[in-house]
């Protein structure tokens, strides 16, 4: 009998892409290319966010790019970035999102600069959301920014991340993306990280969104893959970056990077290659005019 291929969800994140570009891309552009992303067998598509349009302003339009998507016949779960309780509450009530993303920090300079909040303050958000998202059947991804180290001076190691995210599991939070923010991590903390966590938290699922220079990429992603992460965030073509990270923007993974490894290791995405090959043109002509 032939065994069966070992699944890796693969979590494409044209948000993160667009987020940093400063020339607002319009509405019918963004559904346009989102609707070919629904096509294509992602795990889940994280496809805008409920934050203030004044921290980023090409987000702005995501209800209206939301009402204008072919999600009935996608299996792909549709994730919204929250950045407090008040938008946590509006991606909430919609029906067509399935997914709320939360960017929590180990850094609390970087939640100061990214959500103008504490650590304290931001795990109480997570509490909070924890239990929006269970009364109204959505599913609540954690992403632990600077998860790796960060560039601010602020107290980091291993045993500060494990300590916020045992207190988010003993909440129930039961899916938590460790996050590469400034692609300043090295393979062998990842895959430290990553081992450790995975051990102690078994009926946790872990997540890897790593931002890496295009030589730098695969390292990350065999670290974390060795230590047996298999939730992997990507953008087409390695647009993006965190605009209230540093002030230089380091790219997402390539998804067509990630698929190939994947491929190379007889793993099962579940990506149409024909579709995602559509979107791979598309992503040229919203990204690079």
């Amino acid at each position: 009998m032939k065994e069966s291929r070992e699944v890796v969800d693969i979590i494409e994140c044209p948000r993160d892409a667009m987020q940093g570009i400063r020339e607002f891309i319009p509405t019918e552009t963004k559904a346009d290319y989102l609707n070919q992303l629904l096509t294509v067998g992602f795990d889940t598509l994280d496809f805008g966010s409920f934050v203030s349009p004044k921290a980023i302003p090409q987000m702005r339009d995501t209800r209206e790019v939301l009402g204008k998507l072919n999600h009935a016949n996608s299996n792909t779960k549709l994730l919204a970035i929250v950045g407090n309780l008040r938008g946590a509450e509006e991606a909430a009530g919609l029906e067509e999102v399935d997914v709320l993303g939360f960017p929590f920090s180990v850094s609390e300079t970087f939640l100061k600069r990214n959500l103008n909040t504490t650590i304290e303050q931001a795990l109480e958000s997570v509490f909070q959301m924890h239990n929006l998202c269970e009364v109204n059947g959505k599913e609540l991804v954690v992403y632990i920014s600077m998860a790796f180290g960060n560039p601010y001076n602020d107290m980091w190691d291993p045993d500060i991340v494990c300590h916020y995210i045992d207190r988010m599991v003993q909440e129930e939070v039961d899916i938590i993306s460790l996050a590469d923010t400034v692609g300043e991590a090295g393979p062998d903390t990842i895959k430290e990280l990553f081992s450790v966590l995975i051990e102690d938290f078994p009926e946790t699922t872990f997540g890897g969104h790593f931002h890496a220079r295009p030589d730098a990429w695969e390292a990350k992603v065999e670290a974390a893959f060795s230590a047996g992460c298999r939730r992997f965030d990507g953008a087409i073509r390695g647009f993006g970056g965190c605009p209230m990270a540093k002030d230089e923007l380091v790219g997402n993974i390539a998804t067509e990077h990630l698929l190939d490894f994947m491929d190379d290791r007889d793993c099962d995405t579940g990506v149409n290659r024909e579709a995602f090959d559509h979107a791979l043109i598309k992503a040229a002509d919203v990204f690079m005019g």
